[in-house]
């Protein structure tokens, strides 16, 4: 296995044009899984114990940080990121902070799952990121406050022990804490700035509430549906096809390159667990010179199954939302949308039930990951 690339110490200080030129990144392997802190999932940033220069909310949000020389404020330089004042010793005699001394965030979780890998981008923060980080984690029910995650008998796991960081690079941690979380604590020592936070995992599903619902969205993110695999993701990622609500922009659907060959584009999904499903929606919402043109979708039952279709070949309208009842519900725990012959849709929904084997294995699997 590959060592996760390791940035540290200062950024050169801005010299013009593209501030991202020098960023410093790699290619983290699992920032193909979902976001489980994307606000559109409901992520949230719900405390901090300092935002004196850059609120805490600004590191969940989707885009990357921005950055404009020659914006300034009252009290300084104004940051896209979470930013802390700089920490001072007790005394004349002791003016340097502890080492025990650090500032927090607490993030919500939009999708309790599990973590498998984090991004702590110091994008921007070229001279005052933090020296360190480090990141916990803990899983509680319902909404619970902050003054409830701080309580003394709140048990946190250590996902990223405290470790040296670099200034205005993407610092990426892989996990291996195979447990179903629902809250993080974002520590930063002494203090600094830090721009975005990304977490990396599974999602993994409430079963009593999947129950409650009866019939819901078998693939949609929040649900702990997944894309496995994609023919094409070259102007926008195929996970966005299974994210919340409708799209908003012709860029948070999928569209593939043009094709010059006879080829087609597809999409391959794992449905939250083994279900029955009963109606399909295909939506191309801002897709309108560059919608799919036809679409059809296949079923099958467990990895490697033989595929049945249960949606023909169709035509599909620009910036629109089709749907389609399905004759007879059809089993089943892999889906593949296959569109042609090139473009994007915007989103796929599938509607229907878990059934009763699925909905014991997913019992099963919450418990295994300690989800209460």
């Amino acid at each position: 296995m590959t060592a996760t690339p390791r940035f540290t110490g200062d950024a050169s200080p801005y010299g013009g044009g593209d501030p991202y030129a020098d960023h410093r990144t790699a290619d983290f392997p699992f920032t193909r899984l979902v976001d489980l802190a994307d606000r559109r999932l409901g992520g949230g940033v719900i405390a901090a114990n300092d935002e004196f220069f850059a609120e805490r909310e600004n590191l969940l949000k989707p885009e990357p940080a921005e950055f404009d020389p020659e914006r300034f404020g009252h009290k300084g330089k104004i940051m896209d990121g979470w930013e802390t004042r700089r920490r001072r010793g007790a005394s004349a005699a002791e003016p340097h902070p502890t080492d025990d001394d650090h500032d927090w965030a607490l993030v919500r979780l939009g999708a309790p799952g599990v973590v498998r890998g984090l991004i702590v981008d110091t994008a921007h923060f070229r001279g005052n990121y933090p020296q360190s980080v480090s990141v916990e984690a803990t899983s509680l029910p319902g909404s619970p406050s902050p003054e409830d995650l701080l309580a003394p008998d709140v048990k946190w796991t250590t996902l990223v022990p405290r470790t040296a960081v670099g200034g205005h690079a993407a610092n990426g941690f892989a996990v291996d804490a195979p447990q179903r979380f629902t809250h993080l604590r974002l520590n930063q020592h002494p203090d600094g700035g830090i721009a975005r936070l990304r977490v990396h995992g599974e999602v993994s599903p409430d079963p009593a509430w999947l129950a409650a619902l009866g019939t819901f969205d078998l693939v949609a993110l929040e649900n702990g549906g997944e894309v496995e695999d994609a023919s094409d993701r070259f102007y926008s990622p195929a996970t966005n096809t299974i994210a919340p609500g409708r799209s908003r922009k012709m860029d948070d659907g999928w569209e593939t390159r043009r094709r010059r060959d006879k080829g087609n584009d597809w999409i391959r999904y794992r449905l939250v667990e083994q279900s029955e499903i009963r109606a399909v929606e295909i939506d191309t919402a801002y897709l309108k010179g560059n919608a799919a043109g036809w679409a059809t979708i296949s079923v099958s039952d467990g990895e490697g199954g033989e595929r049945s279709e249960i949606l023909p070949r169709t035509r599909l309208q620009p910036d629109t939302n089709h749907r389609f009842v399905l004759p007879e519900a059809v089993r089943g725990t892999h889906v593949r949308i296959d569109i042609f012959p090139d473009g994007g849709i915007s989103r796929l929904r599938l509607f229907g039930s878990l059934t009763e084997e699925g909905a014991a294995r997913l019992a099963a699997r919450h418990e295994e990951l300690g989800g209460r």
